[in-house]
């Protein structure tokens, strides 16, 4: 018994330390010019943000042909909540679809 508290006091104590080391570097790291970071991650930032939305269309194309594809085997099998199905694959394109070009519109990209 006095081992296994030996060990559990031993792993609190290694846990603490590491956060303290971990506040430390981090409140060091913190000290640097910070608008370089900004203006650095901005940068970084807005040279994806094309990407992504285009990422996002294709990811509301594929989407869709998926949709159709189980759609059109509900409605062959005659299920009663087709529409439902529908509704809710057509409103997840249109979301992804208008999700990015608010973006866009948003960010000025």
């Amino acid at each position: 018994m006095r081992r296994v508290k030996f060990f559990h006091r031993k792993r609190w104590a290694l846990a603490a330390t590491a956060a303290l080391v971990l506040t430390y570097s981090t409140s060091q790291a913190q000290t640097a010019d910070g608008n370089a970071g900004i203006s650095s991650a901005t940068s970084q930032v807005t040279g994806y943000f094309s990407t992504g939305c285009n990422l996002m269309y294709a990811i509301g194309a594929v989407s869709g042909l998926i949709g159709a594809v189980k759609v059109y085997q509900k409605w062959n099998q005659g299920e009663h909540d087709t529409g439902k199905v529908a509704a809710a694959w057509f409103g997840s394109c249109i979301f992804l679809v208008v999700v990015a070009t608010i973006l866009k519109s948003f960010f000025g990209v």
